[in-house]
């Protein structure tokens, strides 16, 4: 009677379980993509560079002859396309976010500021290395969470890149708490379980297009309601010094908008 007691209350919990998080709740592992190699040596070079690179474009505007050296390293170092910051994020030029983007972030709790280092919501989608969100409460924050808030029109979204961990050097990185596992809501409703590397590379997550389908009228479509993406912290990957769980940056890319 017993055994029997304990199958039937298993059951009624896999049904809880069913009817809560809903069928189509997913637990999914990343692609892992570009490495986040930084320091602030790196950073150092990158601005030597930057300086040398802008008095050769004046040198050779004045009408001075560069030498074959000079000529070199403007060919190969001096990209006008480049990066304007060491710690900026590439590749999200004329894509997703020239539709639009997102409206704002909040978080459950956040670090306070420590020397004018802020570690706020809105520092997850600067689409910067070096800022990074850190959750302000005590222990590795299991439960914190960010939420980015979606006007109706935007674009939807396909993909959804997560930067994990302090990376803007390695020992801020190594030091600090990383998450190793996600759970994502669409509008406050569980979607989508995310399993994350202990890594500096960045992670993408790929779903069916999440956002409103219908934009055959842009007015009409501008009137829907507004919608919403949570990231919750399951567990974490502890750091070597500290309890505090960092993310980055957790950003987008999609469809809609060319």
């Amino acid at each position: 009677m017993r055994k029997i007691y304990i199958r039937l209350l298993f059951f009624i919990l896999i049904l809880f379980s069913i009817d809560t998080l809903g069928q189509t709740i997913k637990s999914l592992k990343p692609t892992l993509g570009y490495l986040v190699d930084k320091s602030p040596e790196g950073e150092t070079q990158f601005l030597n560079d930057q300086k040398e690179c802008s008095d050769l474009w004046k040198k050779q505007g004045t009408g001075t002859q560069l030498t074959i050296d000079e000529k070199k390293r403007l060919e190969e170092n001096c990209m006008e396309d480049g990066p304007e910051g060491y710690y900026e994020i590439l590749g999200v030029g004329c894509s997703w976010y020239c539709g639009g983007g997102q409206d704002t972030q909040t978080a459950s709790s956040e670090l306070k500021p420590s020397k004018d280092i802020h570690y706020s919501a809105s520092n997850a989608h600067d689409l910067n290395y070096k800022s990074a969100w850190v959750e302000g409460v005590s222990g590795y924050g299991i439960g914190e969470s960010l939420t980015y808030h979606f006007p109706p029109e935007t674009p939807r979204i396909t993909k959804v890149i997560v930067v994990n961990g302090y990376v803007k050097s390695k020992k801020a990185w190594t030091e600090n708490s990383r998450v190793k596992t996600l759970r994502m809501y669409l509008n406050d409703k569980p979607f989508a379980i995310l399993n994350l590397e202990d890594t500096r590379q960045e992670q993408e997550f790929k779903f069916d297009p999440i956002g409103n389908g219908d934009r055959s009228d842009w007015n009409k479509l501008k009137t829907a309601s507004s919608w919403s993406m949570k990231f919750e912290i399951v567990d974490v990957y502890k750091g070597d010094k500290y309890d505090d769980t960092v993310i980055t940056e957790i950003y987008f890319d999609g469809i809609d908008v060319h």
